[in-house]
């Protein structure tokens, strides 16, 4: 379920992607503290890639991302990304450990593959909500109506119709 779940919030990903030109992907947005759309999505994209380059170790630690800037400048590419993560996200659960860069020494917490995939969706469903504070306040794309809101949410608002 956390797999069909994730690669429905990165499709709503990558539609912005396929519909965005690049000049207002990398506008900076005062709404968003002066980031870009593009950087939430270089961020969403690079914690998914943290965590599945890192399965086979069994040891993630996000602080050590690329941030490649190709991702918050080039929606393709990015998109292209979003392609790859879609095609090697789903694998098995298994042990990991979470390290975490603290002010003088790196933490360390037992975590578990799918613990970490369920961290990241939230994430990414936070940083869409953003995206979408950025882009309804800036510019004029379609997006779903449930782009950055969660799924209980969703599900709440559907019973109390």
């Amino acid at each position: 379920m956390i797999i069909k779940s994730i690669n429905h919030c990165l499709k709503q990903v990558k539609d912005l992607l396929i519909q965005i030109e690049d000049k207002d992907y990398t506008i900076r947005c005062s709404e968003l503290s002066n980031a870009s759309i593009g950087e939430h999505i270089r961020h969403i994209i690079e914690m998914f890639q943290c965590l599945t380059n890192e399965y086979k170790s069994g040891i993630v630690n996000y602080d050590k991302r690329e941030r490649n800037k190709f991702l918050e400048m080039d929606a393709n590419f990015a998109s292209n990304q979003i392609d790859l993560l879609l095609n090697n996200i789903d694998k098995p659960n298994k042990e990991f450990l979470l390290q975490q860069n603290g002010m003088d020494e790196i933490i360390s917490i037992n975590t578990n593959y799918y613990r970490e995939l369920v961290y990241n969706l939230e994430h990414c469903i936070h940083h869409q909500a953003l995206i979408k504070i950025g882009l309804m306040l800036n510019f004029d794309y379609k997006i779903d109506k449930n782009f950055g809101v969660a799924f209980s949410t969703i599900e709440y608002r559907n019973r109390n119709k």
